[in-house]
């Protein structure tokens, strides 16, 4: 996705250890337009796969799932990473934060993830593929297909993507970063 690209370039900032900061346009301000068109791309790349939930975990993943949402005009659920007491019917994960570096107990009502759902996942990044998979054991505990799983940015040295793609899920990647060695972003 050119656009996605070009802002990347534009207006991302590399950090050490591996961090791309994009708070300026997806995950802190957000720009609406990248983000509806971002929404018209994952529905384009799943078009062919038959989804009647979108699923996310919070935050960052919220808006863009959002939009994928709206314009498929399908429910969009998100995982909680706080323990509601008013949750019925509650499946649990831990997911680890590579950003925070820190483990979360994260939380779904089953009343909301069925085994009559075919989801798509949707977040701004995969790196590890910690959140990921802890979608997947969400999905596997309550019986859900895994239709696919939407990124908008991946960090291929990361290697999450390729643990994915070796279990058999639909990955797609709207931006895929190579690497950010000396604080130099490169994109596929």
């Amino acid at each position: 996705m050119e656009l996605l690209k070009q802002r990347i370039m534009q207006d991302g900032r590399c950090y050490p250890g591996g961090i791309l900061k994009v708070d300026s346009f997806i995950n802190h301000q957000m720009d609406p337009m990248l983000m509806y068109k971002i929404g018209e791309e994952f529905i384009k790349r799943f078009s062919n796969e038959n989804i009647n939930k979108i699923v996310t975990i919070e935050a960052s993943g919220i808006a863009p799932a959002i939009m994928v949402g709206y314009i498929m005009q399908l429910p969009v659920v998100f995982v909680k990473k706080k323990k509601p007491k008013t949750m019925e019917n509650m499946l649990t994960t831990v997911v680890h934060s590579f950003t925070k570096d820190r483990d979360y107990t994260v939380c779904i009502s089953n009343n909301f993830l069925t085994p009559d759902d075919r989801i798509l996942f949707i977040d701004d990044f995969l790196a590890f593929g910690n959140a990921a998979l802890g979608i997947v054991d969400l999905a596997k505990q309550s019986g859900a297909h895994i239709a696919g799983m939407g990124f908008i940015i991946e960090k291929a040295f990361q290697d999450g993507g390729n643990v994915l793609r070796k279990m058999g899920i639909h990955v797609e990647s709207l931006a895929i970063i190579d690497s950010l060695d000396d604080c130099k972003i490169t994109i596929r």
